[in-house]
């Protein structure tokens, strides 16, 4: 049987409570889950997974995460920023990052909207090298 490629896959990771990550992708229909230590080992295991059972070769993932594994994956963001720019209380966004509540589809999109706005927020950001003249004063 001959390697087919695929270019892109969407792959979903969530994360468990014991900071696993899990993912799932669906390769000839079939669905294919897997879990591990790290974002970038969960991947590897995927596409040598859709290699071996469905002789599909893998060249790049579209990944979705639920909130547990974005934090995890992004966790320098400030949750409760994104909480203040999603109009969501503080304790309940800390809720979701952590696995302990589950967000509705709505609430979801709200807060993947303030993520995408905070992004585009800094894209516009410009640095400077600074003027050197006012370093010696």
């Amino acid at each position: 049987m001959s390697v087919k490629n695929k270019n892109i896959i969407p792959l979903i990771i969530e994360r468990d409570r014991n900071h696993h990550f899990w993912g799932r992708i669906t390769v000839n229909d079939n669905l294919i889950i897997e879990s591990a230590a790290s974002k970038q080992a969960l991947i590897d295991k995927l596409k040598r997974l859709a290699l071996d059972f469905e002789d599909v070769k893998i060249t790049e993932f579209d990944i979705a995460y639920d909130l547990s594994a974005f934090f995890e994956e992004y966790a320098f963001l400030n949750i409760s920023d994104i909480a203040k720019k999603s109009g969501i209380n503080q304790s309940l966004m800390r809720q979701y990052a952590t696995g302990i509540k589950f967000p509705s589809e709505e609430r979801v999109k709200q807060i993947q909207e303030a993520i995408r706005t905070i992004g585009k927020e800094l894209a516009k950001i410009k640095i400077v090298k600074p003027n050197i003249h006012l370093e010696e004063a």
